[in-house]
Formats: structure tokens, sequence, C-alpha cells
């Protein structure tokens, strides 16, 4: 659904993985099988660590990315099917968690009950659509699907005012493209090019599934193209997006129908019941301003065929099969690589799981997740948070007074563990065994309504941003809080008996880049409570800055994909170093505070070597097969574009090559591969 999902404003920096899992075939948790013992540790650690697993286990032609997370994922995943294949074999009280995820999936497995519905389910909304006669009416209609979460062309976010992040605020912001970013518009590349006519292509034949003439859907499909080329181009670039204070444009309501006459703000604010507020965050001016002369010169029937195409492709997971093909054959197969679907059960699983988190959550936690394993996690996000502390006491590039800031913001640092203290409360929820869509649509507008109504009170700190049964992690800089859901801390990643060393290197040094997110290039613009401001002296931000940029000129030094496949040509694709510079500092400062941590806990319990290797070695072991990952080539090629994470090769091996512990630990010499010169390496946590 086109939901407005505004992911820069969400401000959580999670470590973007679907899962992870470390074989503990052995006393130390680390399967020596999965080495590639023909490549030096000092030479590529992520090949010496990973490349017999790299080999023998390809992407699944149901996937575009197959990795250590994704096991762990699936584990999820099976207990998750387990629970709604139970509750949906039942029919509990009416208005229970139980009855909605009970329908709600029933409801998605009814093949036949979709089939014959077809395309049913969005035709009041596409008659709708025809019946538009001018832009005012454009605009009406925006308003109107706006009220049950539907985003076309610009959408509401509310999240915490950025000056004083006590108070949720609206923050408004365009949403009109269907391809990833911008640059799928913008690039003139080859490779680029063909994706380009592929959307084109798929625009068309979408159409042509609701009866659509072919000659029609072709000429609508160029006018629909160029609505959001046109709109690509005064859109942000991802880069621009990292930066939160981009998003941060306050106007009163009244200034801005002035500024977008026509598009009656004060009504569409009444609308999503947000007239109480007296301003929101006018979060994409460019954007806004063009789209404003667009609705003016457009003919209106190009506008019809612009929300009729995307009602269409928005909808078509949830239709019959002939839109779930279309819609897979472009979004994954062409954008991703991926060669099949996945089967029906698991992606009725994922919609659930995006549209009631917390319910399939709450029952998830209660089949995998003991208040034991909560408070052995608890105690090493402490252990970690001490060697951060002892690391801002005595950080010497940076002064007293900046260190004051760092360490009143340290102070107020929440972590959250496992699972909510609260449940959100579904009741108003209205589920029911009558079609997929219905049911997608209905939790949708569920989901508006309960954000919409947080807007102008103050900001909920007991809130969640994801759910215990996601494979993931945050740093939410509006509220200075970790959080680390169930499904993470699970055996053995993080496992209570196991080795300490592989406990730090595995979960330890992802607790510990969800703390350093609280001092990346964008989240050190958050003061201890959660505010966008520049708490650095002059002196101490450049010296931040001019060892963040040797960060980022050694990210873009990494060759992701060789000789990748751009028309009639090969080129290396590079990882973009400034893109994924928060991440990759969280990555090397988490890493780094991990390895302190664990020094703390050998010298209080010294551990002998296990299986051969020392405790060191076993951290950085710990580290880097947790990031073992395979990815299409197409894939690939998307997230350098897209995302602020690094490939996992990157994120193995850029923090160890700074690290002298890493080069102790494995006898790497001046001249491997694994070892910067002095000059070039890079600490700045």
């Amino acid at each position: 659904m086109r939901l407005c999902r505004l992911t820069p404003l969400a401000l959580a920096l999670g470590i973007a993985v679907s899962s992870i899992a470390l074989a503990k075939t052995n006393q130390s948790g680390i399967d020596r099988t999965n080495f590639d013992v023909a490549t030096k540790a000092c030479t590529d650690f992520y090949q010496y660590a990973n490349g017999q697993w790299l080999e023998n286990n390809p992407v699944p032609a149901d996937r575009s990315v197959w990795g250590l997370f994704d096991e762990l994922g699936e584990r999820s995943r099976n207990v998750q099917h387990e629970i709604l294949q139970d509750v949906a074999g039942t029919r509990p009280a009416k208005g229970t968690v139980h009855q909605q995820l009970g329908d709600f999936y029933a409801t998605g497995m009814d093949e036949a009950g979709i089939e014959k519905a077809g395309y049913d389910p969005i035709k009041p909304q596409l008659t709708a659509i025809s019946k538009l006669a001018s832009a005012s009416d454009v605009i009406a209609f925006i308003r109107d699907s706006a009220t049950e979460g539907q985003a076309y062309l610009y959408g509401v976010a509310t999240l915490g005012d950025m000056k004083n992040s006590d108070i949720e605020i609206a923050y408004v912001v365009g949403t009109g493209l269907g391809l990833p970013d911008r640059d799928y518009y913008t690039r003139t590349d080859d490779a680029t090019k063909a994706q380009q006519n592929a959307y084109r292509d798929h625009i068309k034949k979408t159409l042509m599934l609701v009866g659509t003439p072919d000659a029609d859907a072709a000429t609508q499909a160029e006018q629909i193209y160029a609505i959001e080329d046109r709109l690509a181009r005064v859109s942000m670039t991802r880069l621009q997006m990292r930066d939160f204070g981009n998003f941060y444009r306050p106007v009163p309501v009244t200034a801005a129908d002035s500024l977008t006459p026509g598009f009656e703000w004060g009504e569409y604010m009444k609308a999503l019941k947000l007239g109480h507020l007296d301003s929101f965050s006018y979060s994409t001016p460019s954007y806004f301003n063009e789209l404003g002369f667009m609705l003016k010169e457009i003919p209106i029937e190009q506008w019809r065929a612009y929300l009729s195409f995307h009602t269409i492709d928005d909808a078509a997971p949830y239709l019959s099969k002939a839109f779930v093909d279309q819609h897979f054959d472009f979004v994954s197969r062409t954008l991703r690589g991926q060669a099949e679907q996945q089967p029906r059960w698991q992606r009725v699983l994922d919609t659930l799981s995006d549209s009631m988190g917390e319910g399939i959550g709450q029952l998830y936690v209660e089949r995998t997740f003991s208040p034991e394993a909560k408070t052995k996690a608890l105690a090493l996000v402490t252990n970690l948070q001490a060697a951060l502390k002892d690391r801002l006491e005595t950080l010497e590039w940076m002064g007293e007074d900046t260190r004051e800031q760092a360490l009143a913001k340290f102070a107020t640092f929440t972590p959250k563990i496992g699972y909510p203290d609260t449940w959100r409360d579904y009741s108003a929820l209205t589920i029911d065994r009558s079609h997929f869509y219905n049911n997608v649509r209905a939790a949708q507008a569920f989901e508006n309504a309960r954000q919409m109504a947080q807007a102008g009170k103050p900001i909920d700190k007991a809130e969640w941003g994801m759910p215990p049964q996601q494979v993931n992690a945050y740093y939410n800089p509006q509220k200075n809080e970790i959080a680390f859901p169930a499904a993470i801390l699970q055996p053995p990643f993080f496992d209570p008996d196991a080795d300490d060393a592989l406990n730090y290197g595995a979960i330890g040094g992802v607790i510990g880049h969800e703390l350093l997110h609280g001092y990346d290039d964008q989240g050190s613009k958050f003061d201890a409570n959660g505010n966008y401001r520049m708490w650095w002296t002059d002196q101490d931000r450049a010296n931040f800055e001019e060892r963040a940029q040797r960060l980022v000129d050694q990210a873009g030094e990494f060759v992701a994909l060789r000789n990748f496949q751009n028309g009639n040509a090969k080129e290396d694709l590079k990882v973009d170093g400034a893109l994924t510079l928060g991440e990759n500092i969280a990555d090397l400062g988490g890493l780094t505070i991990a390895y302190e941590a664990l020094q703390k806990s050998l010298a209080q319990n010294p551990q002998p070597p296990i299986d051969g290797m020392s405790a060191d070695q076993r951290f950085f072991l710990g580290w880097a097969q947790g990031w073992r990952r395979n990815y299409r080539d197409e894939e690939l090629k998307m997230r350098l574009t897209t995302d602020v994470h690094a490939p996992a090769k990157f994120r193995t091996n850029g923090p160890l090559s700074n690290m002298e512990s890493f080069q102790a630990a494995f006898e790497c010499g001046s001249g491997d591969a694994m070892v910067r010169p002095a000059d070039t390496r890079v600490r700045i946590w």
C-alpha cells in the first residue's frame, strides 16, 4: 500500500539486516568449515572467515540476498507461521488479537477467493479517479485518500519536533516516485536506461490488467513516467535525506497555503484530524513548488492515469495472480534479480507483520524470549555502555566543553531489550474474513489514525520503532534510545551460555554499533534531550569531520561489484563513502568499544584458547561470520544507490583494517592488505 513511510524522518538507524545466526558446531561457536583456508586472514579477512560458506550457499531462487542474517529471519518466520496457523484454525472471540491475526491470515491464504475477486476490491477507487475533472478534484482525492494512510504524491508522518523533541509534530513530504530513488530517473548510463524502459513497460502492462487498451496504456505509461521524472528532479538526493535537518521546515498552516495555493493545507490537516495544529513541517518545498506548477499545466486525464496506475500497483500484491505476477516481475525480478516468488504463506506473513507487528510480536515473545535472556542481554548492554563512557572520558582529540556535552548525552541513553513493556492496543481495528485487500486497507487506516492522533501530544518514549519478531536493531536520536528486538537476541548469535568472546564480537558489536549512532555524523547533531542542536565547539567538530572524511575516503575505495554489465560495457561499482558514513562510523566505533568491553571481561575472567583460537581471534571471527552474505548483482547495485549501509564485505574488512587489536590478534604485518598505513588509519571513537 502507498503508506507514508518517511524513513529519513523515522530516525531509526538500524543495522538493516534481516537475520543472523552463528553455527555452533563446536566449543567456540565458530564453524571452521566455513573458512577459506587458501586466503590469509591478513589479506582478506572476510573471505578467510566466510569463503567456503559463500561458495556453498548461493542466493536461493526466491531471494535477492542470502546470509546468516536471513537464516535467523527464517527461524523467526517459522515461529510466526506456527502462530498464524494456530489462530487461523480456531475462531477466537471477536476483537481479540488472536481473532484479528487468524482472520487476516486466512484471507491472505484464500487463493481461490482472491482469484475470483480479481481487481474488484479496487474498483471503487478506480471509479472515483475516473470522475476527477480538475486539479482541485485531484487535491480532494489526495486528501480523502490520506485519511486512510494512502499517500498519493505527498503524505504525513508524525515525529518529534527537532527543536523540542518532547512534542510530536506533523512532517509533510513528497512521495510521488515509483522507482526506488530519484537517481533512477536522473542517471543516463545504459543499465539505468534499461530499467527506465522496463518501468515504462511495467506501467503499461499494469494498466492493461484493468482493461486499458494496449495503445492507450502505452501512451499513459509515457505520461506517468514524465510526471515522475519531473518530480524526481526536484526531490532530495539520498545524501541530502541523511541530514534530518533538511526535513525540518516548520511553517504556519496559513503560510503553507500561500506557498502552494490550491493545496488547501488547512482542509488537508482537518481531514487527518490535525486541525488543532497551527503549523507543520513543510519538509520538501522544492517538490511542492514544482507539483503546484504541474497541477496547473498537466491535463487532468494524465493525472487520472497516474493515480490509477499507483492505485493498481500498490494493491497488486494483495490481488489476483495476474497482478501479483506483474508486480513481482518488475519490482523483484527486474530491480533485484530475484528469480522466483516466495511461497504465499511467507508473503502473507510479511504483510501481517508489517500491518500488525506488535500483535504477532506479543505471541512470538511468549514462545521464544525468556525473562532470563532479557536480563542477560541488558547486562551486556551495560558493559558496552561502560566501555563507551571510558572512551568519551579519555578521547584525545575532544576538548572539555564538548566532552561535557557528550557525557551528558551518554547519561540519557535508554536501552530497550526484547519487547515493549505495554503492547499496542488493536481493539479498534476491525478485521474479518471478507478479502485480504480489505484487511490490508483496514490495518493501514488504523495505523494512520494512530499516528495522526499523536501529533501535538508529548512524545511516547515507551513506544518501539520495530516489532520484537524483526531481526534488527535501531537507534532513535530524538529519544536517545537503542532497541534490540527479541528476534536478534537469539542463540547462537546471542547465547547467554556461550563463550564471552563470541558474544562480544557478534551481538556486542551490534550493541556498540547502535550506541555509536548517537555520535555518528548525523546522530551527533542531536543533544542529550534529543533536540537537533550543534553542541560541539567549532574546533572539536572540525576534528571530528576530518577523521570522518578519512573514513569516507576509505569506503569510496572499496569495489563492491566488479565488471558489472552496463549495456555493452563493464564497470566496477564502488561504495559511496558519504552515503554510508554514519553506518561506517557506527561499525568502527561500535566494534572498538565492544573489543574494549571484552578486555574488561577477560581481565576478570580470563579465557584460554578454544579450538586453537585465542579470545581475540574468536571475537573478530564472531563479527566477520555474522556478516557473511551473498547478493544478486541487481540487488547489490540497487543497494549501492539507495542503502546507507555498505555491503557486508566492507562492513567486515573496513573497520578491522583500522584496528591495531585485529592486526595483533592475527599477527598481521606492515604491507598486508588488512593493515592500513598509520597515516590513513581512522579512529574516531
